[in-house]
């Protein structure tokens, strides 16, 4: 989902004052007719011609909208100098119209550029896979788009380029859910993310994939120091003090598995749905694979 809001509160405050506008315009038409208990041709006119610029200026483009305006002020002014009856309500007409096409048009401009600044937002989200901005968690398309750049840089580079991937899966997570509910679980998952950026690098990588499970990706790593870095993640986070909503010391049973890039494998890594499964057989006997 989209963080950002204020498009979408730019279009509803743009439909607001259109519609306000309209309104206002039909209001000071029947405070006229109630003030003179009459309703004139003219006063049928200026409330047509009132709602017709509206119309015209939010469906007409910018560049025609303001011909318009420049014909009808030039046109407008000569009737008025030459044939009209000048009164306050023909003078205010010559430029009340304009002004209801000009301000419909800069309404109608800013809810295009709105809609504009949406779509781009939506390109951009799904271009970039979303990283929670509480947590600096990656998501799964986060991880899938990871893995394909990491997987074709060791591939092109295997001589001098390689990396590696490990995860970590809460055991018993029904029961960890239930003892803390949603707000704390939420708080503990902020925690472990906490706990797991304390381990590793700057350079390294770190994912949810739901279902409490994390998974980091590292690149250049030892293959001999691997298994010491995954254990003392997982040592970290099952030391991890947590007060449950019961205000008992949650007591975390975590496991791990990891897998080493091979370049044989690379096709395989397109479908992060294998290299979770992977990653989650690995689990069950905290090993360390080469193969998905």
């Amino acid at each position: 989902m989209m963080r950002n809001k204020a498009p979408i509160r730019r279009i509803g405050w743009g439909y607001a004052s259109l519609i306000g506008l309209a309104v206002i315009q039909q209001l000071v038409v029947y405070l006229k007719i109630y003030m003179n208990q009459s309703y004139t041709t003219l006063d049928v006119i200026f409330s047509v011609v009132s709602l017709a610029a509206l119309v015209l200026g939010f469906i007409l483009p910018v560049g025609v909208s303001v011909v318009v305006i420049f014909v009808y002020l030039v046109s407008y002014f000569v009737w008025l100098v030459t044939y009209a009856d000048v009164n306050v309500l023909t003078f205010s007409w010559w430029l009340l119209t304009p002004a209801n096409i000009a301000v419909a048009a800069f309404i109608k401009a800013s809810l295009v550029r709105s809609a504009r600044i949406m779509d781009r937002l939506q390109e951009m989200q799904d271009r970039n896979p979303e990283i929670d901005l509480d947590t600096s968690l990656g998501n799964k398309d986060a991880l899938a788009d990871t893995v394909i750049k990491q997987s074709n840089l060791a591939k092109r580079y295997s001589e001098q380029y390689g990396f590696s991937m490990a995860m970590f899966k809460i055991e018993f997570l029904p029961l960890v859910m239930e003892s803390l509910g949603s707000v704390r679980y939420a708080q503990f998952l902020l925690a472990l993310s906490s706990t797991i950026q304390k381990q590793i690098r700057f350079e390294d990588y770190k994912f949810f994939v739901d279902r409490g499970r994390f998974v980091i990706l590292c690149p250049m790593v030892n293959v001999e120091y691997l298994p010491v870095l995954t254990q003392r993640i997982k040592n970290a986070m099952m030391d991890l003090s947590f007060i449950d909503k019961k205000g008992n010391e949650l007591q975390t049973v975590i496991r791990s598995g990891a897998l080493i890039f091979q370049k044989e494998n690379f096709s395989k890594y397109e479908d992060i749905g294998a290299v979770i499964a992977a990653l989650e057989r690995n689990t069950e006997t905290d090993l360390i694979g080469e193969y998905i």
